[in-house]
């Protein structure tokens, strides 16, 4: 499918999921794009939580557009962070491109609605992990961030120091740090605590993180769970019962000799799986942190709350979603250029069209609708 237009016009509405700081394009993206022939037209108040002003936007070459509606009613692409409202895509122009973070295989009812406003819907989870499309990975580029501000709120609300010190009165031992998950997210967090000084373990359900793990200065966590692996994508395979029940006993005395524990499993479009377990936190000593990454998709650890600080039995159970936001300048530079490097993939500047052809594997894997039906086959099998 080719969508024409000498100027296309690109559309911005600021986000409106309760707490969210990101924006989906920065000013010097936004320049990038107008330069390669898109119009960009941003809903004023834009990046002022990130920490860009409208003026910015103006001088970058933008307009800006006080109407939400009218942002999203004359645009034929729309950018966001997060998934829309339903009454924002009322307002969509029949036929435009959305691109954002969907969350298509438990959101059908936006899915549906989608397609009925004929809209092509790009789901930027979907994105896969190949050579080619690893600047366009907006999973990665803000996991990436989540796993240092993971560590800086555990640092914050733990009661120890992270690195050893040596003083006058004595050495202060470093902070037991234990990772559990060593994908983006936890080989950034780490990196991060081990910047910080402390001592850091780590596990993954895929031995072929061990290696990665360790060039970290990290020690890898040896638990004995059969045969087990990755996906194509390298998102962890679903553990059996048994596996999961052999990883809980396997990491249990690690737990409880950790001032720290951060965990960052999470299984594509399924819930989190539950691998800290109530008796777990029981058995860590007062005063000890437990920071759950996949707290907005059912959580690994009992008991965690989204967007609350849980204390059991002076154990703090930090449930904090969105963590990108934490860092919102960052994420939002981040995010942004994944989608422009999205667009200029598929962007042709001498015909000014963008060229989104079934055939294209990005295309297969991140395109949820069109002409109004719902093409993605992940999605069509929920029905």
């Amino acid at each position: 499918m080719t969508y024409s237009r000498f100027e296309m016009r690109i559309g911005v509405p600021v986000e409106t999921w309760p707490g969210e700081l990101r924006t989906a394009i920065v000013p010097d993206n936004a320049k990038k794009l107008i330069r390669l022939g898109f119009e960009i037209v941003v809903q004023s108040g834009l990046g002022v939580a990130s920490g860009f002003s409208d003026q910015q936007y103006a001088e970058a070459g933008a307009s800006i557009e006080p109407d939400r509606n009218a942002v999203l009613s004359q645009s034929d692409i729309v950018l966001r962070v997060r998934q829309p409202e339903i009454d924002d895509l009322q307002s969509l122009k029949q036929g435009s491109v959305h691109i954002s973070f969907l969350d298509p295989m438990n959101r059908r009812d936006l899915v549906d609605t989608m397609a009925s406003r004929g809209a092509t819907a790009i789901s930027m989870e979907m994105i896969p992990r190949s050579t080619r499309a690893q600047k366009m990975d907006a999973l990665s580029s803000q996991a990436n961030l989540a796993g240092y501000v993971t560590v800086i709120q555990a640092a914050y609300h733990c009661p120890k120091a992270f690195p050893m010190m040596m003083t006058p009165s004595g050495t202060i031992r470093p902070a037991r740090v234990f990772v559990i998950g060593a994908g983006v997210a936890g080989l950034q967090a780490i990196a991060t605590a081990k910047r910080l000084g402390a001592r850091v373990e780590a596990f993954d359900t895929r031995p072929v993180v061990a290696e990665q793990v360790r060039s970290l200065g990290a020690k890898f966590v040896e638990i004995d769970l059969g045969e087990v692996g990755q996906t194509e994508q390298g998102y962890a395979k679903a553990l059996t019962p048994e596996q999961i029940e052999s990883q809980k006993q396997g990491q249990a005395a690690v737990i409880a000799g950790s001032d720290v524990v951060i965990t960052t499993a999470q299984l594509f479009g399924r819930p989190a799986p539950r691998i800290v377990t109530a008796e777990m936190v029981a058995a860590m000593q007062p005063g000890s942190v437990v920071v759950d990454m996949a707290v907005e998709s059912g959580g690994n650890v009992e008991g965690s709350v989204l967007n609350e600080i849980v204390d059991v039995g002076g154990v703090k159970i930090l449930g904090m979603g969105n963590l990108p936001s934490h860092v919102c300048r960052n994420a939002s530079e981040m995010y942004s250029n994944n989608l422009v490097s999205l667009l200029t993939d598929f962007w042709d500047s001498e015909t000014k069209q963008l060229t989104l052809s079934p055939d294209d594997e990005i295309v297969q894997a991140a395109v949820i609708t069109r002409d109004g039906q719902i093409v993605h086959p992940m999605i069509q099998d929920k029905q």
